[in-house]
């Protein structure tokens, strides 16, 4: 069985109804709205990874949040997405990536920017829960280590990030 790519589980996760309204925001089929939806995810999970290198806190702690398995009691509070404070901490993390992440995303494919960072808007929770998907089925063994640790779990969630 092949890995998805991290592009790939968005994709999937956004589902027919969102593609086709990211579709009609860009202006576009729903090829169009796929690769663009590509672009920007690998624009965003390239700009987490060169931070969380750089050393970024903020990352670091999001994605440690973020990996944390559920509540058992209050699972169902959080939707099922990796605990509560995961979410808001990456959310925050990926709210803050979005005005460059639109940018670079713009400058690339001609899009105007604001018009990819209202993607961007609609693709945050559907992140939030690829990613806490990934966190949960890509590591049993409890929270990662300093150092390397975070690096190579951001690594597992993202699907690689060596370009």
């Amino acid at each position: 069985m092949s890995e998805s790519s991290f592009e790939d589980d968005v994709i999937n996760e956004l589902g027919d109804d969102r593609l086709t309204e990211i579709a009609s925001l860009l202006g576009t089929d729903e090829n169009g709205a796929r690769d663009t939806v590509a672009q920007t995810v690998g624009t965003l999970a390239g700009g987490l990874q060169e931070k969380a290198s750089a050393g970024d806190d903020e990352v670091h702690q999001a994605l440690a949040e973020v990996a944390q398995p559920p509540l058992q009691g209050v699972a169902t509070l959080g939707g099922g997405l990796g605990g509560l404070l995961g979410g808001g901490m990456m959310a925050g993390v990926l709210a803050k990536a979005s005005k460059p992440v639109a940018a670079a995303v713009s400058k690339k494919t001609g899009i105007p920017a604001p018009t990819v960072a209202r993607v961007i808007e609609m693709l945050i929770p559907v992140l939030l829960a690829v990613l806490a998907k990934r966190a949960s089925a890509g590591k049993g063994a409890g929270a990662p280590t300093a150092g390397g640790g975070l690096g190579d779990l951001l690594g597992q969630i993202l699907g690689g990030g060596k370009k």
